[in-house]
């Protein structure tokens, strides 16, 4: 075969074609595989706990802010917390009427936390787990403690971003 017949034969084309693209799904596979590094920056392994992307100037496109009422206190029972999924918050109450406030967002793949319970903050993703009191890992694979927000409770009983 002449090396102008091997460039026009529509076999090796189309088996060239597949090769790459095989190359290319592996390749993919590879980048979005679940690590058990922690690695920051990278985009959650699932996504379905997290808010859909909201169109700019929404009222949910933008973190909260200082001075913004994220819940009434008496929402958040002792020795346990909330979730605010909107937010990507997590208030705990770890003893009567001390209020903690951390991310939501888990510091191993990004998933967001889904319950308290135990004295622990959870991650369904994959098993990480935080202190309640102050947002440490209690089990890995995550590395890093949440991230803390500061709080107060106003004298009207709700707890907003300080």
């Amino acid at each position: 075969m002449t090396e102008t017949s091997r460039m026009s034969d529509p076999h090796r084309t189309a088996r060239r074609s597949v090769l790459a693209a095989g190359a290319a799904a592996l390749a993919g596979g590879a980048l979005t595989a679940c690590g058990g590094e922690d690695t920051a920056g990278t985009a959650p392994a699932d996504t379905s706990s997290a808010p859909a992307a909201q169109p700019p100037g929404s009222p949910q496109a933008s973190a909260p802010t200082a001075g913004q009422a994220l819940l009434k206190a008496a929402d958040v029972p002792v020795g346990g917390g909330t979730v605010l999924k909107e937010q990507k918050l997590v208030v705990t109450q770890p003893t009567a009427g001390s209020y903690r406030c951390f991310t939501a967002v888990c510091t191993h793949q990004g998933c967001l936390v889904n319950k308290v319970e135990n004295g622990t903050i959870d991650c369904p993703c994959h098993g990480s787990t935080f202190q309640a009191t102050d947002g440490a890992v209690a089990k890995g694979p995550a590395t890093r403690p949440l991230a803390e927000k500061k709080i107060k409770v106003t004298p009207g009983g709700e707890i907003e971003l300080a």
